[in-house]
């Protein structure tokens, strides 16, 4: 299994070119699954998992991993399926998300595959707020088209993990709140969980804001003012975005956006559970203004505040 992931760190050069891959898995008979690969850690077979008596029905167990303790979610139930115990096929997938390393109990792990993310389409709307999915897809496997949906990790774990939006005592500048109230920040992430988050943390400075589930409807939107004839960078403080999402990731967004004259002085910062120096070297390749790992309400706040006195002060 080691073999699927060998060569990830190549991998991650798809990434701020559109492309993805995705690490496709079961959970039951019928339905194929993913994530993308470059959260993805390890892909082991289930280990030997300690109890943890108290800990959320959603976390089947502990697995100890090369000395470090991990804890290890059913994503089945976890989405809302009846839990089955493993079978022979069980595998644990490591990822990495938030900064925190958690495990994932899923069936049989297929295998990999390469796709730009305008293969890749939001849910229905019909599907409703509450599913567990981020975006489909539809690959040739087995000989037969099939439908592949991938998980909102992003969700699952902000109901395991309680994130607080609490501001630290001193973060907020007090000299600024009176600046804050009418500001727009526009927030583009393909996760409805992410948005809340960043919403809720940022509402609590009198901000205003605006939403988009992917880059090309962020994308659509700022051209939408631009042709109005608005200054994009006026109407806005700043974009947040993530970095991979359907239709557009936020790497090509803010590639786009800095390519056009009439809005590439938008300030822009790439919001994303990915983490690593990598996100760093693209931030600076595609023209970031920052970056920030998901989800630090005391750094999201700092950072705002500084663009704020920069436009203050310009």
């Amino acid at each position: 299994m080691a073999n699927v992931l060998a060569t990830v760190d190549q991998r991650t050069k798809l990434v701020g070119e559109n492309r993805l891959e995705l690490l496709l898995f079961s959970i039951n008979s019928t339905q194929l699954f993913a994530i993308n690969v470059f959260k993805v850690k390890e892909v082991v077979k289930l280990p030997p998992l300690n109890a943890m008596p108290g800990s959320h029905p959603h976390i089947y167990g502990v697995a100890n991993i090369r000395g470090i303790s991990i804890p290890v979610i059913d994503l089945r139930s976890a989405i809302g399926f009846k839990s089955l115990p493993p079978d022979d096929d069980a595998n644990m997938i490591i990822t990495e998300y938030n900064r925190s390393v958690q495990g994932f109990l899923v069936g049989k792990v297929e295998h990999i595959i390469n796709m730009t993310w305008s293969d890749i389409m939001p849910p229905p709307k019909t599907a409703g707020r509450n599913n567990y999915l981020t975006a489909i897809t539809r690959i040739e496997h087995q000989g037969k088209s099939q439908l592949v949906s991938i998980i909102d990790v992003e969700k699952v774990l902000a109901e395991i993990i309680h994130y607080d939006i609490r501001l630290s005592e001193g973060v907020l500048d007090e000299t600024l709140v009176h600046e804050m109230p009418g500001r727009k920040i526009l927030i583009v992430d393909d996760s409805s969980t992410a948005r809340r988050q960043v919403r809720e943390t940022l509402s609590q400075l009198g901000i205003e804001i605006i939403e988009a589930s992917d880059g090309l409807q962020a994308l659509t939107l700022l051209q939408k003012w631009r042709d109005e004839g608005k200054q994009v960078s006026k109407e806005l403080l700043m974009m947040i975005t993530d970095a991979e999402m359907p239709e557009m990731d936020g790497y090509k967004l803010t590639s786009e956006v800095r390519g056009d004259k009439a809005m590439s002085d938008l300030y822009i910062t790439l919001n994303t559970s990915l983490s690593g120096s990598f996100n760093h070297a693209m931030v600076e390749k595609v023209g970031c203004d920052k970056f920030i790992s998901k989800f630090q309400p005391d750094l999201l706040v700092e950072v705002v505040q500084e663009r704020l006195r920069q436009v203050i002060n310009h």
